[in-house]
């Protein structure tokens, strides 16, 4: 129950839901001075967030599909987050290569990225160009030469690490009063007079349970959303159409980032430049278990690399060191999974309850903001929001360029000086990777890492290394036991669930 106490008190707002909408809704809320709850069954940005294909874009796809106010929302938002979060976010350049299409598609490619430009009008990234075969082959040596007649190019932004992006929303919530927990499942609802007056809740973790009393509910819980409804309240029609995507972190074979059809079915897909790897996703099938449990199955893999080496034939050989699924929640519409509109809905029932169908990464501060303009007019309060403006808690300072930096922005400061004040943390947890002992116990006491996947995976980088961190697992296991109390059955325990789940996602 230790935990749970945090959660006394009546509260304006309680989010369900720590992924990044329901993390951006928290700190929007908290920043205008609500009383909020942020509750997260499992760890912030471990679902639909951790399993995306980690872009900040406007969807140059959906202009197809004519969806013009969804673009320029994004776009827009695009701009936003390289301001206000820029050691996580940053610009990428994407090729649009050219072979045997004829003279309509390349017009109709210029007029679109024309247009793609025009919604961007407040950007701050270069505008579109286009580049020779010779030219694209001095630049992208591994790319199939035969056909290639050039490429168009165009820019968009790129997050390595969404999770920590989730991460800072939270922070900054709580630095602004709100009660944040992961590892809180939502139970079930407390009803009063037809009206929802809270949740109840359990602790994962430590096995307790509470009440906690909440004038509105935000259900903004991803693909799990039409599950949490069914605990609220009834809940006669599903509102989502779920659909899986899988990634493949491959050996490097691109520089820039390619939007590129398959040449197996004609979807749009990505070849990325990510943390050293050729990033190559995604699908799109329909998915209707239980959203833990999507992973990425031999044909999705087949299928994707099947793609990729149409465009970059060393593909073929190239080794694949691991995958990951998540499943995206979609406004329920038939047709094909990708031709679903990506834009989201917000829906406001009689019982108090607020649910966020849908939405996409890139747009999750805007559908935040909107959510929260929302809860402030039910609850009759005038209060603007100010996460256009507001920097991220590791954005506030300028900072360097250097490994922890990339993690923390300017709160990597926080983090060498625990090293300098306890030097026995300045130690690499191996000598194989640079992330120090002083990472997990920053983590622990001020980012509520609770389990050793917690940091591995939302905390820093590591399980993202080709071997997934395997090296380190024991240290962070052992460092983090000290400062949680873990017996050393439970420390044990810790290193056997992230090892197993390595061996999940092995393709």
């Amino acid at each position: 129950m230790r935990r749970l106490s945090e959660l006394a008190g009546l509260f304006d707002v309680a989010v369900i839901g720590g992924g990044i909408i329901g993390a951006g809704i928290a700190r929007d809320a908290a920043r205008r001075g609500l009383r909020v709850a942020l509750l997260e069954k499992a760890d912030y940005g471990s679902g639909t967030t951790a399993g995306s294909t980690r872009l900040i874009h406007g969807g140059l796809r959906y202009l197809e599909m004519l969806d013009f106010r969804l673009v320029r929302m994004d776009l827009r938002e695009r701009e936003i987050l390289l301001r206000v979060a820029p050691h996580l976010v940053r610009p990428l350049r994407f090729l649009l290569p050219f072979y045997g299409e004829g003279m309509h598609y390349r017009v109709k490619m210029r007029v679109g990225l024309a247009l793609y430009d025009l919604l961007s009008f407040d950007k701050s990234l270069p505008s579109r160009a286009f580049f020779g075969a010779e030219q694209l082959a001095e630049m992208e040596p591994e790319l199939r030469r035969e056909g290639l007649r050039g490429a168009a190019a165009y820019y968009d932004a790129q997050v390595d690490s969404p999770e920590r992006l989730t991460l800072e929303n939270v922070l900054d919530a709580r630095g602004h009063g709100a009660a944040a927990l992961n590892y809180a499942e939502v139970t079930g609802a407390m009803v009063r007079g037809g009206r929802v007056a809270g949740v109840r809740v359990r602790d994962v973790l430590e096995g307790g349970e509470c009440e906690v009393r909440a004038r509105l509910v935000v259900n903004a819980t991803g693909p799990w959303l039409d599950r949490v409804a069914a605990r609220l309240g009834p809940h006669p029609r599903p509102w989502l159409r779920t659909t899986k995507g899988i990634h493949v972190a491959c050996d490097p074979v691109n520089r820039n980032a390619f939007a590129v059809r398959s040449p197996v079915d004609g979807r749009l897909f990505f070849v990325i430049p990510w943390l050293g790897y050729s990033w190559v996703g995604t699908t799109d099938t329909d998915f209707e278990d239980e959203p833990s449990r999507a992973k990425a199955e031999a044909e999705d893999v087949r299928y994707l690399i099947e793609s990729a080496a149409y465009y970059f034939p060393a593909l073929r050989g190239a080794r694949v060191y691991w995958t990951n699924a998540g499943v995206r929640a979609l406004v329920r519409k038939p047709g094909s999974a990708s031709s679903v509109t990506r834009s989201h809905r917000i829906v406001a029932d009689e019982a108090g309850v607020i649910s966020v169908v849908g939405g996409k990464i890139t747009g999750y501060r805007a559908i935040a903001e909107q959510v929260t303009d929302l809860v402030c007019r039910l609850l009759g309060q005038r209060r603007r929001s100010d996460t256009a403006e507001a920097p991220l808690p590791g954005g506030r300072e300028r900072c360097g360029q250097g490994y922890l930096e990339a993690i923390y922005g300017c709160r990597a400061r926080e983090v060498r000086e625990l090293a300098e004040r306890e030097p026995e943390l300045g130690r690499p947890l191996d000598p194989e990777y640079p992330d120090l002992a002083a990472q997990v116990v920053f983590s622990v006491r001020h980012e509520q890492c609770m389990r050793v996947a917690d940091f591995m995976l939302r905390r820093s980088l590591l399980g993202f290394r080709p071997d997934q961190g395997a090296r380190a697992v024991a240290a962070v296991a052992e460092w983090m036991a000290r400062e949680l109390g873990w017996t050393a059955g439970r420390k044990e325990e810790e290193i056997r669930a992230y090892i197993e789940r390595t061996r999940e996602v092995k393709p």
